[in-house]
């Protein structure tokens, strides 16, 4: 039992972890261009983009990069929600460093959300009212 829930806690944060580092693709594809551009650091992001021309290819596949992004960030929040009410062990430490990362898990997803909507924001958005 203890080590299907160490398992399913692994596979919590493993979720969250990559949720978030989707997420923050959609801030590099979208989010962080047009910041620079819009605050008149072109020349800053003609740089960025010499330095990671794969910014180039994000930006040309944002319709997929913000649906994997999504789906992942769905997935985290859906095993947030299901392991919510989870025991943690009774030793002290092993209940406290469950809490802690249960902590970490939801702080990390609320976290990628806010990153994906942003990014979603100067992709879709933003460009109809420019």
């Amino acid at each position: 039992m203890l080590n299907k829930i160490s398992t399913n806690r692994s596979s919590n944060l493993l979720t969250s972890y990559l949720s978030l580092f989707t997420s923050f693709g959609t801030v590099l594809c979208c989010a962080l261009p047009s910041l620079l551009v819009s605050i008149g650091m072109g020349a800053a992001f003609a740089g960025f983009i010499g330095v990671f021309p794969q910014v180039v290819w994000l930006s040309q596949n944002k319709l997929l990069v913000f649906g994997v992004s999504g789906l992942l960030i769905l997935l985290s929040m859906f095993t947030l929600y299901i392991q919510r009410n989870a025991p943690c062990p009774i030793d002290p430490e092993q209940a406290k460093a469950c809490t802690v990362a249960r902590k970490w898990s939801i702080r990390i997803s609320y976290m990628s959300l806010f990153f994906w909507i942003t990014g979603a924001f100067f992709a879709f958005i933003l460009p109809y009212f420019i």
